[in-house]
């Protein structure tokens, strides 16, 4: 199964939350729907997106609050904030937006393929980065089993010596049986064959 990434879509309007799915569905990520800034600071302290689109105007902790809480948490600093406005395009307020973290401003009406567009660019680069990280996690794994077998690679000299201490024999392939284990797991986390989209 293909690695999915999660968008984080914050919009206190039905509606729009309703036609953002219309235009990013084509892309077969998770979407995460929400309708306000608090429960979208929540949301992206509990789990990890590829982006996050923003609506700036919403009742209580409105976008550009909900951006920079978002921001300073050591969790998610580094997640793109895209911004959609009804506001308009005024420059203080793109100012303001990119001031709070947002790598983009676009004021609505926007074009639904551009915006598609964007947050493909996001999904893709998460989702390479993501895969990276499996990678690495992979030969971390493999260094720990290489490190229990070379544990065990004097044992056969022990056994014929009668040197070997009790328990030596167990604890070790004990170690070794873990580390395979660690190993198998990430191997099952990705398949690193399959293509990012």
């Amino acid at each position: 199964m293909p690695l999915q990434a999660k968008i984080l879509l914050v919009d206190d309007r039905p509606e729009n939350l309703l036609a953002l799915e219309a235009i990013l569905s084509s892309l077969e990520q998770e979407l995460v729907f929400v309708r306000s800034g608090e429960t979208a600071v929540e949301a992206a302290l509990a789990d990890e997106f590829a982006v996050i689109l923003l609506d700036v105007l919403m009742p209580g902790m409105d976008g550009f609050e909900t951006a920079a809480q978002i921001k300073r948490r050591s969790r998610t600093p580094d997640v793109p904030i895209i911004f959609l406005t009804a506001a308009g395009a005024e420059p203080e307020l793109a100012f303001r937006g990119y001031a709070a973290g947002a790598v983009d401003y676009i004021s609505k009406p926007f074009d639904p393929w551009v915006l598609r567009a964007k947050v493909s660019v996001f999904v893709e680069l998460y989702l390479k980065d993501r895969k990276l990280r499996v990678v690495s996690d992979l030969f971390s794994r493999l260094a720990a089993v290489e490190e229990a077998a070379a544990g065990l690679a004097g044992l056969p000299a022990a056994l014929a010596s009668g040197t070997l201490a009790s328990g030596t024999l167990s604890e070790g392939l004990a170690r070794l049986d873990g580390s395979i284990a660690g190993l198998r797991e990430s191997l099952d986390e990705v398949d690193l064959r399959e293509e990012t989209p």
